[in-house]
């Protein structure tokens, strides 16, 4: 998997970076060598928001950066598109007093920004791991926290990055066992048709056409912190996340433009994975279970068929409309294995609905939930990181659109509803557990344009926000 470079301590040289704004930067200008001042007038440089301007020194190097901020209250994330900017070379933020600008955000939510805006995905490049721009932090800075956060982002980019091939069921299960090894989690896995006998007959019913190297799984990882035996009454947190390593739609064939990025429909188990390495490395005082259910959505003489009745764990019977719905299918028995452990939150993550994009775009995540409270704790969070996040009603008047002629509920919700991610949410409501809070994120996990920071390919999405209720909630 791909490094992140995060900041670090140094006693080397490091290039100065000034934030300015445009108030500011007049005065700061006057004050300036002529080379500074130069190089600024040849880059009409005002210091509006992103203006950006090398200052070399004789010799043709990077002496110091000047960064437009601009006159909005700056933000963290400002810095990450910097971050990937700059050429390689070791950068520190100016002290205040050498740059008389308006505060900038905390120096940790600026170096955490950073490490998000250095990441790269080279693993089939002939050239990888070129050197980027670093940002030196102080020694006080908790470093450790924060590579935390930015190795788990970039572990989720990286595993939805990955092409199918190298990204199956079994490679999820190992980097499952991997952060288990590493953290002192247990973790059991049920494959192929023993999914039947252990009571997750709708993950096998999605996976069982894909070949017997990629048969569908079902993945738990279960930790504690070291004194859980000292305090039983530990809050359990459950994490599930939709593990779809690929997906044709099954015998509902998708088309090939539909189907050219499902690579990423795996992205809920990346991300479940992520935040339950973040959760561990920070060592959360929570009894922590991450659910994936690992499949691909083959087409085979055994697949699902539309019109085809499936069992799930919880006992309701499914009647399968659409199997390119498979998505909820396998969460369903996921929910259901949740709901038997009473847990305090259940937290689910999935690549789920293409409208959830028709209603929120690529980078705004729509989650559902009851819990007002919990709802209000996610919103203020996003807007804190910076990871955003948007409310979505579990509207219960489309709520018969899942209602089937031959079964309990079918996973292809009436037309006349329209509401594609709200109806999924519905369903999954259906099997949610009735113990604590439930909270579903319909996540893209991808960003379709690339921009500085932000490249094309592979986003870690709602996991920061999340992070931050838990450490609220639980600390």
């Amino acid at each position: 998997m791909t490094d992140v470079t995060p900041p670090a301590t140094a006693d080397g040289p490091r290039i100065p970076i000034h934030p300015l704004t445009p108030s500011a930067w007049p005065a700061f200008a006057e004050a300036q060598a002529t080379a500074t001042r130069a190089a600024a007038a040849l880059a009409s440089f005002g210091a509006k928001a992103g203006e950006l301007v090398l200052v070399p020194t004789p010799e043709g190097a990077v002496e110091r950066v000047l960064f437009g901020l601009g006159d909005a209250p700056p933000t963290a994330m400002a810095w990450r598109s910097l971050a990937a900017r700059l050429p390689a070379g070791d950068y520190a933020i100016a002290p205040p007093d050498d740059t008389p600008a308006a505060a900038p955000p905390r120096l940790e939510d600026i170096a955490l920004a950073w490490a998000l805006g250095t990441y790269r995905f080279d693993r089939y490049k002939q050239e990888r791991g070129a050197p980027v721009a670093r940002l030196l932090a102080p020694a006080q800075m908790d470093v450790a926290r924060l590579n935390a956060v930015a190795a788990a982002c970039a572990l989720a980019r990286d595993m939805v990055n990955t092409p199918a091939n190298d990204m199956g069921p079994l490679e999820i299960e190992t980097i499952a066992r991997r952060l288990a090894d590493a953290h002192g989690a247990s973790l059991s896995v049920v494959t192929g048709d023993d999914l039947i006998g252990a009571g997750y007959p709708a993950v096998h019913a999605v996976g069982r056409a894909a070949t017997a190297a990629r048969a569908p799984r079902m993945i738990e990882l279960s930790w504690a912190p070291a004194d859980a035996a000292d305090k039983p009454d530990r809050p359990r947190v459950v994490v599930v996340g939709k593990g779809v390593v690929f997906d044709s739609g099954g015998l509902d064939i998708k088309p090939s433009a539909g189907m050219r990025l499902m690579k990423k429909d795996m992205g809920g188990a990346a991300h479940a994975l992520a935040l339950g390495a973040m959760v561990m490395a920070l060592n959360l005082p929570v009894r922590l279970t991450v659910l994936v259910p690992a499949v691909e959505n083959a087409i085979s003489g055994d697949a699902m068929r539309p019109g085809d009745v499936l069992a799930s764990r919880k006992g309701l019977s499914i009647e399968v409309g659409n199997t390119d719905a498979e998505g909820r299918l396998i969460l369903a028995d996921a929910l259901a294995r949740a709901a038997e452990l009473e847990p305090d939150l259940t937290i689910d993550l999935a690549t789920l609905t293409g409208a959830a994009r028709v209603a929120l775009g690529p980078q705004v995540i729509p989650f559902y939930t009851a819990d007002d409270d919990l709802a209000a704790a996610l919103a203020a969070a996003a807007r804190a990181v910076e990871d955003p996040l948007w409310r979505m009603p579990l509207w219960e008047g489309y709520a018969a659109s899942l209602d089937s002629d031959v079964a309990d509920l079918k996973n292809d919700p009436d037309a006349w509803a329209q509401a594609g991610s709200i109806t999924a949410a519905l369903f999954l409501q259906r099997f949610a557990p009735k113990a604590g809070a439930w909270v579903h994120f319909d996540i893209f996990a991808w960003n379709p344009r690339g921009r500085p920071g932000w490249p094309s390919g592979a986003e870690a999405q709602a996991i920061r926000a999340i992070l931050a209720v838990l450490e609220a909630r639980y600390r």
